[in-house]
C-alpha cells in the first residue's frame, strides 16, 4: 500500500480547484491504460463543488467510459436533498454523456430494498461485481469530519470495525440521518488512488492524527490508504498542527 503524500493550499478555493484538476488527471490517465476508468463520489461542500469545477473543465474524460459509485449515502427516499446521489446528479452527472448503466447509486428508502441491511447487500454485490472484472476502484475520494470519519465510518464503530465486508448498514451515526449505506475500510483500500480533500481548523487536529499513525478505530481517516497513492490535499487551516 502506498505511503501518504500531502499538499497544501491556500485556501479552499485553491484546494477544491487542485482536486478537480488531480480528478481530472487520473480518470484520463486511467482510461488511456485501461480503456475506462472508476470513481468513488465524496459528499459534502467540497466534494459537491469539485464536481462542478469537473464539470467546468473537464479536459479529455471520455464519459462513455466512466463507473461512478458513491462511498457512502444516506437512507433517505429517492430525490430527497440529502442523497449525495442527488446533489452529484445536479452538480456533474446530469450534464455529461455518462452512460447510465455505468452509474450505480446505492438503494434508496423508497427503493426496491426498504430495508438497510438488505440495502447494503444489493451495493456490495454491485462493488463485488465490478472488483472481480477491474481488479480495483481507480479513484475514491473522501472528505473528512472533524472527528476523522471518512464515508460513514465513525470512529468506534461497528462498521469502522469490519474488516471483511465491503458495504455496510450504520443504522445509528452520531451524525444524522441515523441510517446510512457506507463503503469500509477494505473496500477504500481497493482503490488504486485514494484523495482525502479535508478544509478548516476544525480538522487540524485529526488532520495531524491520522498522519501520525493513529488507530483508525480512533481516526477512520488513518486507515484510507490506496494501492499506489495516497493523497491529502489540505488547505493551510486543516494543516495547521503538521510539523511546518
Amino acid at each position: 500500500m502506498s505511503k501518504p503524500q500531502v499538499e497544501t493550499f491556500s485556501g479552499t478555493e485553491e484546494l477544491v480547484a487542485a482536486a478537480a484538476a488531480r480528478f481530472v488527471t487520473e480518470v484520463v490517465e486511467a482510461q488511456r491504460l485501461r480503456g475506462s476508468a472508476s470513481v468513488v463520489l465524496t459528499g459534502g461542500g467540497t466534494g459537491i463543488k469539485l464536481l462542478e469545477l469537473v464539470r467546468q473543465a473537464p479536459g479529455d474524460i471520455d464519459w462513455a467510459n466512466l463507473d461512478v459509485f458513491w462511498g457512502d449515502e444516506r437512507f433517505v427516499p429517492t430525490g430527497d436533498a440529502d442523497r449525495n446521489e442527488l446533489q452529484a446528479r445536479q452538480a456533474l452527472l446530469d450534464h455529461v454523456p455518462v452512460d447510465p448503466a455505468r452509474v450505480h447509486p446505492t438503494e434508496s428508502s423508497s427503493g426496491d430494498y426498504p430495508d438497510p441491511l438488505e440495502a447494503a447487500g444489493e451495493y456490495q454485490a454491485t462493488v463485488h461485481a465490478y472488483l472481480a472484472e477491474h481488479g480495483a476502484f481507480d479513484l475514491h475520494l473522501l472528505g473528512m469530519g472533524g472527528e476523522g470519519h471518512i464515508n460513514s465510518l465513525f470512529p468506534h464503530t461497528d462498521a469502522t470495525r469490519e474488516e471483511h465486508e465491503l458495504v455496510v448498514a450504520e443504522t445509528n451515526s452520531p451524525k444524522p440521518p441515523a441510517v446510512r449505506i457506507t463503503l469500509t475500510l477494505p473496500a477504500v483500500r481497493k482503490s488504486r488512488h485514494v484523495m482525502l480533500i479535508v478544509s478548516g481548523e476544525a480538522k487540524a487536529a485529526a488532520v495531524a492524527a491520522a498522519l501520525n499513525g493513529a488507530s483508525p478505530l480512533d481516526v477512520p481517516a488513518a486507515g484510507a490508504i490506496g494501492i499506489e497513492s495516497t493523497t491529502w490535499l489540505l488547505d493551510e487551516a486543516a494543516a495547521a498542527d503538521l510539523p511546518r
